[in-house]
């Protein structure tokens, strides 16, 4: 089986005494492709040499919506040389959040939409963060249109859901649906078609609650979080696996060419 974490902030200072260690565990437990998404100018360069130095790890570039406050207009211009130079699988982590009020609404949809527009303009689909923004974050999207991407840590209405998959999205399910408490979203991991799902860790972030939410997470993680995906659709945790690979090369297909030991027929 085959599985790939389609967010994985590798580059956190977390794992700065063990990243070696992480990467092979994960790639030991059977995830063969690690997204690495950039926040911010700052942690580009990191990124991309991460990807570099791990066959199994591939590049998102993008500026984060939290990130904005520390981002210059010449940050897109260098985004736009790097996306050319290094050929990364998508633009992101970008987005909307408006969950912190004292975010500066105005500079994020500058951003965002800047972004937008460069991933039009190179074809590529985007890695968006949507935290209490999902219906302007639809209204963007389709005022700039993308050739889709992933919407990350999905946790909208069935309706929201379904228009991302229509604009050509899939939606990212990780830790936050391994809590029993967690009602509404695993009624959507449960109900949503599975070929509109991708997985994800999100780590060091939103742990599983197995490791519990202070803890540390880390793309090993991922399996046993496909597996409560399969429990809740009673289906083998095969044919999540082989589904949600698909899912995910289908919608970033750099993904195979990057991931030097993924191996997938498609």
């Amino acid at each position: 089986m085959i599985f790939i974490d389609t967010h994985c902030h590798l580059d956190a200072a977390e794992f700065d005494t063990d990243r070696d260690a992480v990467v092979c565990s994960a790639y030991a437990s059977g995830v063969s492709g690690i997204i690495v998404p950039a926040v911010e100018r700052a942690n580009f360069a990191t990124v991309c040499q991460l990807a570099a130095q791990y066959a199994y790890c591939v590049p998102a570039l993008g500026i984060h919506p939290m990130y904005v406050d520390n981002a210059q207009p010449q940050d897109l211009e260098l985004l736009a040389e790097l996306i050319e130079q290094q050929q990364p699988v998508a633009v992101g982590e970008i987005g909307l959040d408006f969950f912190v009020q004292s975010f500066n609404r105005e500079r994020q949809e500058y951003y965002f939409s800047e972004q937008l527009k460069l991933a039009r303009c190179f074809d590529m689909p985007v890695i968006l963060h949507v935290r209490r923004a999902i219906d302007d974050i639809l209204k963007h999207l389709r005022r700039i249109v993308v050739k889709g991407g992933i919407a990350h840590a999905f946790n909208g209405s069935r309706q929201q859901a379904d228009e991302f998959i229509k604009l050509g999205f899939k939606l990212g399910f990780g830790g936050a649906m391994t809590y029993s408490r967690a009602l509404k979203i695993r009624q959507l991991a449960a109900s949503l078609p599975l070929q509109a799902i991708v997985l994800e860790t999100d780590a060091p972030d939103i742990a599983p609650e197995w490791v519990g939410s202070g803890g540390r997470n880390s793309p090993d993680q991922l399996v046993k979080i496909a597996q409560v995906l399969a429990d809740l659709r009673g289906l083998k945790l095969a044919e999540v696996a082989e589904i949600t690979t698909q899912n995910a090369l289908a919608v970033m297909p750099k993904i195979a060419q990057l991931c030097t030991p993924l191996q997938v027929q498609h």
